[in-house]
């Protein structure tokens, strides 16, 4: 790792003569860190930091956010640039490996992914063992923490070239699992993947097409798609990431490791902000309800949340918003929709509250779920899908971060410590002696 000590800083213990000197860090960007690991052994006190927004879990050199600047990098190169000029493939190769690939690289990289998209025949199997009425996060957990029972060859972290395997197997197999989901939710044909298209043109023929007739993957819906993998496949150590690498540092094996990123991401707090947007959307109607809807917002308390805007990272505009408004456009133009009511409702809403001192003063800017949404329900994709196509971008960031952290001889098992507040040492009693 490439961390380095810039000062120091001391800690004193009010009320007595201890005191630590701790190491100041600082890593390419960002701002400095104090390293507390001696902090314990020098003064028997811990640190407490819920939610960890104030601690660095790690030191990585995979994806950077400068949250106040609406900067989003990966391995350097800002996010635009990459959705812009680049492709999902390209972008895992970058987010694993450190750099772009030369044009043989790609090639190499891209031929392994797709030799690796079909599953084991008898994963089909588990599929019947589910509900159809079964949230396909349910399945996606179920399947991918399966894989581990069936492919033995890519389990020991500690050998380099079963690492290699187990990742080219992870983000090459999710979209197929995530596809089966959905077909076996709608009672359809499994659709096999197809090694002449590109990532995204097959995800999207995986999930339309039918064995009773040809289709075909509109390159404009196929570039739509492959921006959202894009915008999704990294973005530090989030919740989903930090419980990847967390499981990781036990020793866990990859396929498991990857299961629980994908339990983490479940949660309607991580991943699932796209859904709760059009549901909002929903709920407002009509443009002649904002008004009312942006009073109940404001009311102290009310507990109506704007959806899709704010970030806990992002203190100004979410730099990836700007390119999904734009993808949302191009995608309603290829599908001939020319009034979108869903779409009307959320310009007037983005162009209200952001004329409104009250969200503008408070920094609430639309974030990236605020057009995703839009441009997956016009793509004909239920909401109960949209967690799933985050699952299947950031599986490559994950994918990275665990290879990183597996790569990292500082790594140590994860073990957080608490502040206990719970009842102080006592005896047991006897039922018949309590009161």
């Amino acid at each position: 790792m490439s961390s380095r000590t810039t000062g120091s800083v001391t800690v004193t213990l009010d009320g007595t003569n201890r005191s630590a000197t701790l190491p100041l860090l600082s890593g390419t960007l960002g701002p400095q860190v104090v390293d507390i690991r001696k902090l314990y052994n020098e003064l028997g006190i811990f640190t407490y930091d819920p939610g960890y927004g104030a601690t660095a879990s790690c030191e990585s050199q995979i994806t950077y956010i400068d949250g106040d600047a609406g900067v989003l990098l990966y391995r350097g190169y800002p996010i635009e640039q990459l959705a812009e000029r680049s492709d999902f493939i390209e972008v895992a190769y970058l987010l694993m490996y450190g750099e772009l690939p030369t044009k043989a690289q790609l090639a190499e990289f891209e031929r392994g992914v797709t030799r690796h998209t079909m599953l084991h025949e008898q994963i089909r199997r588990f599929y019947d063992g589910f509900r159809r009425d079964a949230h396909p996060m349910a399945v996606m957990c179920g399947v991918v923490g399966a894989m581990s029972a069936f492919y033995h060859d890519s389990l020991d972290i500690n050998d380099p070239e079963q690492r290699r395997i187990a990742a080219f197997r992870l983000i090459a197999k999710v979209p197929t699992i995530a596809a089966w989901a959905y077909k076996y939710a709608n009672g359809q044909p499994f659709m096999y993947p197809r090694n002449e298209l590109k990532y995204a043109e097959n995800f999207l023929y995986m999930l339309n097409a039918v064995p009773a007739e040809d289709y075909r993957v509109s390159p404009v819906l196929a570039r739509a798609m492959d921006r959202i993998l894009v915008l999704h496949a990294d973005h530090e150590q989030n919740a989903s990431t930090s419980t990847v690498r967390l499981a990781g540092s036990t020793g866990a094996n990859p396929y498991a490791c990857i299961a629980a990123g994908i339990a983490a991401l479940w949660g309607p707090a991580h991943g699932g902000a796209n859904e709760a947007v059009l549901k909002m959307l929903g709920e407002i109607g009509h443009p002649k309800n904002i008004p009312d809807f942006i009073r109940r917002v404001k009311a102290k308390d009310s507990n109506v949340r704007l959806m899709g805007f704010g970030h806990r990272v992002y203190k100004n505009l979410d730099p990836r918003a700007k390119i999904m408004r734009q993808t949302c456009h191009e995608v309603l133009a290829e599908l001939g929709i020319k009034d979108e009511p869903l779409l009307d409702l959320a310009m007037e809403l983005e162009r209200i509250a952001l004329e409104d001192e009250y969200f503008v003063s408070r920094k609430l800017y639309p974030n990236v779920d605020f057009y995703s949404g839009i441009i997956l329900k016009a793509m004909g994709i239920p909401t109960s899908m949209f967690t799933v196509i985050f699952a299947v971008a950031r599986t490559v960031g994950w994918v990275s971060q665990w290879k990183e952290m597996i790569e990292d001889p500082s790594q140590r098992i994860g073990r957080p410590r608490q502040v206990y507040s719970g009842p102080a040492q006592r005896d047991y009693r006897p039922i018949e002696a309590r009161g």
